[in-house]
């Protein structure tokens, strides 16, 4: 009968995660993960096939720690602006956490869809959101989070990176900004509509 596992799937998940958290997803190796087990590699190995597995499973933990962070909704008003505030700041004080849910190259290239889907929970709770708070049908509603989730990711990413440093104001200006401008095109029946004609100047010899 072969031994049982020091650590189970959860531990060794625990510790992934805390790794990635203080040194970066890079940082995540089965000698390193070894040494902060206090043992060699193989304990690994006797729960998962691999070190992806062990990222993945360290993501599940990190996705579900996210969500909560990002629940923090209730009582606010927009309350779809304020997830999209937090999911910047979760990025900016969280930011090698943002960069293994939401930053890392897929082996084959996904649809817009199933990228959204990583987001869990928290797409079809935005929708409802906008649904109830803006009067936009359900389709509209989506488009409007698509498009904001693309700028708030964009935010979040130029903070995770430690591109840009901004502050609780400016965040709040920018995706009001942009939301406002998508709630009137959206409202207006317009999205469909080619608003800039992309053209080459034909210029004389």
């Amino acid at each position: 009968m072969p031994p049982k596992p020091k650590f189970t799937k959860d531990e060794i998940a625990q510790l992934a995660l805390s790794i990635i958290k203080t040194e970066g997803v890079d940082s995540l190796t089965a000698r390193n993960l070894g040494t902060k087990m206090g043992s060699s590699a193989r304990p690994i190995f006797t729960v998962f096939n691999s070190m992806e597995e062990v990222k993945l499973a360290a993501r599940e933990i990190a996705l579900r720690e996210f969500e909560e962070y990002a629940s923090d909704f209730e009582g606010y008003k927009p309350a779809f602006k304020r997830i999209g505030m937090l999911m910047v700041e979760y990025a900016i004080h969280e930011p090698e956490t943002f960069k293994l849910l939401f930053m890392q190259e897929h082996k084959n290239q996904k649809s817009f869809d199933n990228t959204l889907s990583d987001l869990g929970k928290m797409v079809d709770i935005c929708i409802g959101l906008i649904e109830k708070d803006y009067g936009l049908s359900a389709e509209k509603s989506k488009i409007l989070f698509e498009q904001m989730w693309i700028h708030a990711y964009g935010l979040s990413s130029l903070c995770a990176m430690k591109v840009c440093d901004f502050n609780e104001e400016e965040i709040s200006k920018r995706l009001g900004q942009v939301f406002m401008g998508l709630t009137a095109l959206l409202k207006s029946d317009r999205e469909n509509d080619n608003i800039v004609t992309l053209e080459k100047d034909a210029q004389e010899k």
